[in-house]
């Protein structure tokens, strides 16, 4: 059969005679190495994987931010289900002191209750002195008081009946059991995960779509040479693994890069949040978010999304370029195809 004018200039170097149909090459004396069919790395490469770490950079981003808040959801949601507050409103020629000792025994003495505590007078004023201010006139304004009902986790109270005998027995007395609290933190983890995987999901759309382009481009630099390679019988699956293996090395490294990276902010995080914790900033954040460290779920989700991109990497590469070559089998059996 014979080849188009000039084809056998056009081979690449490490590729010598093939056996028809089997995408092997036979061993011919003498035979000069010469170049890969994919082009050696260049600026173009060098650019992927500078994209393909920024878009894991990203990734690991989102899937630390969302083991964070999932992490101090549960931490909060643990702390307000395991205790229930008993408030008291103060009146006329109401005793105080004596409503709400009947509170703490009604409510100890409740089956599913571990314990009952009065909040004293000095605590309650440390309370509020943040919002009202130091030098509090106590007495002089109607300022609840609060009982801290412990609950046994296990095996919770019934907090209607609960909250029944404690109306009914104590004047002013009102009883919340949180529960309302527990399902915004509930709702607020889950609204914060559908968003850190729809944020995943984007980031990996857009690799997907980079690696396609880069695979293409790569391509029409070796296009001649693929054609005739693919013409005299390489195997398209041999041709689509030469491009495999680089773009996955290629994958890998932005991945490693990426996830490292990721993982220097979460540390470097850390360390400024456990230097500043005595600070009332750092003592806020840690009331709202914890410590800032990066869990073993938060570790396993980075080396995930590292193992992912370079999978999906490889696998978009593959896909490219089986898809590039059918077209030139249908384009050769269809000479008048226009493209």
């Amino acid at each position: 059969m014979k080849l188009p004018k000039g084809a056998g200039s056009r081979l690449p170097r490490s590729v010598g005679p093939w056996k028809k149909g089997t995408g092997e090459k036979s061993r011919v004396p003498g035979l000069r190495t010469l170049a890969p069919i994919v082009p050696n790395a260049n600026a173009a490469s060098q650019a992927l994987i500078l994209v393909i770490a920024i878009m894991s950079f990203l990734a690991c981003l989102a899937v630390g931010a969302v083991s964070l808040v999932n992490k101090s959801a549960e931490t909060w949601q643990s702390q307000i289900a395991r205790e229930a507050t008993i408030q008291i409103r103060p009146g006329d020629d109401f005793d105080m002191d004596a409503a709400l000792e009947k509170a703490r025994s009604l409510a100890a003495g409740f089956p599913g209750v571990r314990g009952a505590r009065i909040i004293g007078r000095d605590e309650t004023v440390a309370l509020l002195e943040p919002w009202l201010g130091s030098g509090l006139g106590f007495d002089e304004l109607p300022v609840p008081r609060l009982v801290v009902v412990t609950v046994d986790e296990a095996a919770p109270p019934e907090f209607s009946a609960l909250r029944d005998t404690i109306i009914g027995s104590v004047p002013n007395a009102s009883l919340d059991d949180h529960r309302a609290w527990v399902d915004r933190l509930v709702s607020m983890a889950r609204t914060t995960t559908v968003i850190g995987v729809c944020i995943l999901v984007l980031v990996l759309t857009a690799l997907v779509l980079t690696v396609i382009f880069a695979t293409r481009g790569a391509m029409s630099g070796s296009q001649h040479v693929i054609e005739v390679l693919h013409f005299v019988g390489a195997r398209s699956g041999f041709i689509a693994r030469q491009f495999q293996t680089r773009f996955l090395l290629s994958g890998i490294w932005g991945g490693l890069i990426g996830g490292g990276a990721a993982t220097v902010v979460f540390l470097l995080v850390s360390w400024w949040a456990a230097r500043n914790i005595i600070t009332p900033e750092g003592e806020q954040a840690s009331a709202f978010f914890g410590d800032f460290a990066i869990g073993a779920g938060a570790y396993a989700g980075v080396f995930a999304v590292i193992v992912l991109v370079g999978f999906l990497t490889a696998l978009t590469t593959r896909i490219t370029v089986l898809r590039t070559l059918r077209d030139i089998d249908d384009r050769r059996a269809d000479p008048g195809r226009l493209d």
